[in-house]
């Protein structure tokens, strides 16, 4: 287990990850493989911080997601319908139900933000998949920006299965990585579908034998990765994620402003430079990320 330090200087325990930076690569396990890698109640709080911790400080350029164990996740785990992460309310004070349901509307969008931190990254996520990938799982890969499996994974859209609609990502995302009629239909059965069928309906890049050839692969990807221009990295994930959300029109503004408002010159330089004298290229990183709000509080507690 690996210990990082917040902004108020007290060591923080990652319970649900480990997780090294080597080679500008940051590599992220979900560490809880005996227990499915269940999304606990830590889960939902760590995995946003370390992300967010890992894109601010810049060291790494792509971050490769993986999970310990016969499963890559198995969801909720279900200890949270009991411990107040989905429902709300001080069962010791009589309140009013719009009250409550506010409540849990403003924990819900906390859990989204779990997920959507992944894609917020300034740098590229990559999963790699074995075994179960189930309800939340499925929520936290969509988040993702490639996708590797083994060929004894699968999937589900579980919460259907539950009584419940998905609510943290996968209604949103899925049907802009798949065919919406497909996307409906595993939605609104919650039938378990194969790595070869999710590599068919667009989900998985590529599905490999086992999880070590899934691995070596998915390093090699984050390698290429890595050597390439930190800002340019960031500028195409950036603009593949508004691209989505916008008309083309919109789109094709954003880039123009986009590009000339980052000034790829120097790295432009070293990229024809390094070609010439066939070396490797030396890019500089991106600028480390300070909280402008975390300095904010900090100078009105002085004050």
């Amino acid at each position: 287990m690996r210990k990082d330090w917040n902004t108020k200087g007290k060591a923080m325990n990652y319970t649900c990850f480990d997780y090294e930076i080597k080679d500008h690569i940051a590599h992220v396990n979900m560490c809880r493989g005996d227990d499915f890698n269940t999304m606990t109640k830590s889960f939902w709080s760590e995995l946003p911080t370390l992300i967010d911790q890992i894109s601010d400080q810049a060291e790494a350029r792509v971050v490769l997601l993986t999970a310990s164990g016969k499963h890559f996740c198995a969801g909720m785990d279900l200890a949270n319908f009991d411990e107040g992460v989905i429902h709300s309310g001080d069962s010791k004070h009589k309140v009013g139900q719009g009250r409550k349901n506010e409540a849990g509307y403003r924990i819900t969008r906390d859990l989204q933000y779990t997920i959507t931190s992944l894609e917020k990254s300034r740098i590229p996520v990559i999963a790699a998949i074995q075994g179960a990938c189930i309800g939340g799982g499925v929520d936290l890969i969509t988040a993702c920006d490639i996708r590797y499996a083994t060929k004894d994974a699968f999937f589900c859209i579980q919460e259907i299965n539950i009584g419940l609609a998905a609510d943290v990502g996968t209604l949103q995302r899925l049907p802009y990585l798949m065919n919406e009629g497909i996307v409906r239909e595993l939605a609104l059965t919650g039938r378990k579908f194969s790595a070869e069928q999710a590599s068919d309906y667009g989900l998985i890049n590529e599905v490999f034998d086992n999880q070590k050839e899934m691995i070596e692969h998915a390093l090699n990807i984050a390698k290429e990765i890595a050597q390439k221009a930190p800002l340019a990295v960031t500028g195409v994930k950036e603009i593949l994620n508004y691209n989505r959300d916008h008309s083309i029109e919109d789109s094709l503004n954003y880039i123009a402003l986009w590009n000339n408002a980052m000034n790829y010159t120097d790295d432009m330089t070293e990229a024809f430079k390094s070609e010439a004298e066939r070396r490797e290229p030396d890019f500089e990183n991106l600028v480390k990320r300070k909280k402008y709000l975390e300095d904010v509080k900090k100078t009105a507690i002085k004050l």
